[in-house]
């Protein structure tokens, strides 16, 4: 199969689209416009707490639904049906924080909540697409290329929201808390405009057995089970699946939470905010960089050395007392994000049987959200019940470390002559 550019760009767009959400809501603003205005700012472990649940809550809906979804999909040739259902209720809860007035934080709460399901459940048939866009060989580079058009995308309109928050009166804004509201609206216009080329220019790869929908929801929860038999039969998976859970936690924990645990240590909003940005503009170059990188030592020992990267994060950011401190770990999140995020993406792309890529992903998605369930819970819990943020924090380590040591175990090789071999029976 020839790799069709267009396809290949048109994909990769939607990352710079929904990238917007990731960057300027998930991680950039709405942690800290929800504990100094929509939570009580006087309260940072409750606000801490009430955060790490609301990201829980979000992953564990979708956790639950992904297999099955991805089922239905793939049996009723519906992952572009299901990545449009996903991707605009994102846009339209995001745009609905717009609208949230102050100390609002349970209507704040159940609206990032929506808004982050439809993220990560369109994530699930975004991810599903890349085996019909690109060939094997190519799936390092097009995983990477995506990602890194989702930290230029989403660091420029973050760098105009940021400019929008710290100089209001540039826009004709009356006030920093008009501001982020107005950026919350803007994500939501990006995602929703970026999303187009994704919806032309892919095709909805065919199912040899299409059904209508209906029927393709009794046969994807009888796929559902036989999927399930196959990841027992296919070991390879299962264990692959078990190490990115563990250490794909710690990841979207230190995502989702950075930017609150820098500010319950005291950093200012701007330093937080100059920190975000240099993540993205550094993920940038180092997402498509990583892809050399796996090029010349291998993708899984690439996966390794970068959960090694964020381990050593953690642990130094228990010892973080000063704002370079900070500025340093944003630095290193920036070298390694993208490539983990990327290649992790690209290696289970391999194991996976032809024609069956949505339930698979629906499976990597589900551990995805379920590990992303247990990092922000574990990291608000010790620090609630410690009182310390930075031994919250340091709890992070445990699940880098026993996904590398999964993730040492697995052999590719035989995941993919036992995905081939799937496909022939």
């Amino acid at each position: 199969m020839k790799a069709d550019s267009k396809k290949i760009w048109a994909w990769s767009f939607y990352d710079w689209a929904n990238s917007a959400f990731s960057t300027t809501v998930m991680a950039g603003f709405f942690p800290i416009f929800f504990e100094k205005y929509w939570s009580d700012p006087n309260d940072v472990i409750q606000s801490t707490y009430q955060l790490g649940w609301a990201n829980s809550l979000a992953s564990i809906v979708v956790a639950a639904l992904a297999p099955f979804l991805g089922a239905i999909a793939d049996r009723g040739s519906a992952k572009k049906k299901f990545l449009i259902f996903f991707c605009y209720l994102g846009v339209v809860m995001t745009g609905g924080l717009y609208m949230v007035a102050q100390g609002e934080w349970e209507l704040a709460v159940l609206l990032y909540i929506a808004s982050t399901i439809g993220f990560m459940g369109a994530n699930i048939f975004y991810d599903s697409l890349l085996p019909s866009v690109a060939p094997r060989d190519k799936f390092n580079y097009v995983s990477s290329l995506g990602f890194a058009m989702g930290y230029i995308g989403g660091g420029l309109l973050f760098l105009v929201n940021v400019l929008m928050y710290l100089n209001p009166h540039w826009f004709g804004i009356a006030d920093a808390p008009t501001a982020i509201k107005l950026s919350f609206l803007s994500v939501a216009v990006w995602w929703g405009v970026f999303t187009i080329p994704i919806l032309l220019f892919v095709p909805e790869p065919s199912h040899p057995d299409t059904l209508p929908l209906g029927k393709a929801i009794s046969a994807g929860y009888k796929q559902l089970k036989t999927t399930l038999g196959h990841i027992r039969r296919l070991k390879v998976i299962g264990v692959f699946l078990l190490a990115y859970w563990l250490y794909i936690d710690g990841v979207d924990t230190i995502v989702r939470m950075a930017v609150k645990m820098g500010s319950s240590l005291g950093f200012e909003a701007g330093d937080l905010i100059t920190a975000l940005l240099m993540v993205q503009f550094i993920a940038f170059p180092a997402a498509l960089g990583y892809n050399w990188f796996a090029s010349k030592i291998g993708t899984k020992k690439s996966v390794l050395i970068a959960i090694g990267g964020y381990s050593a994060v953690t642990l130094l950011a228990y010892f973080m007392t000063a704002k370079l401190h900070f500025f340093i770990l944003a630095a290193m999140i920036g070298l390694f994000q993208g490539g983990i995020q990327a290649l992790s993406r690209s290696l289970y792309a391999r194991l996976i049987p032809r024609g069956q890529e949505a339930e698979f992903f629906g499976f990597y998605n589900m551990l995805g959200k379920f590990a992303a369930v247990v990092g922000p819970v574990m990291m608000g819990w010790v620090t609630l019940v410690t009182g310390n943020v930075r031994l919250g924090i340091l709890s992070i380590l445990i699940l880098f470390i026993g996904g590398a040591y999964l993730l040492s175990k697995v052999d590719f090789d035989e995941g993919e002559r036992l995905a081939r071999s799937f496909q022939t029976n």
